[in-house]
């Protein structure tokens, strides 16, 4: 059976990888951290399995940019 990925909010992506806001944003600017993802008009979140491939292996991670 293939789940589909779930969406996890910013407080438990802050709780998980220990970074502070301000650092995760700086980062997801560099391209070293997993980009947002629109949920609603008002939210967004991040794909749990992109988090996870963060904390994994943070210092070789590198979001694949579709330009």
């Amino acid at each position: 059976m293939n789940c589909p990925d779930r969406i996890i909010r910013l407080k438990t992506v802050l709780a998980r990888t220990g970074l502070s806001r301000s650092t995760m944003y700086r980062k997801i600017i560099e391209g070293t951290f997993p980009r947002r993802v629109p949920i609603s008009a008002h939210g967004t979140g991040w794909y749990e399995s992109a988090v996870n491939r963060w904390i994994a292996n943070p210092a070789a991670y590198r979001e694949d940019r579709v330009e």
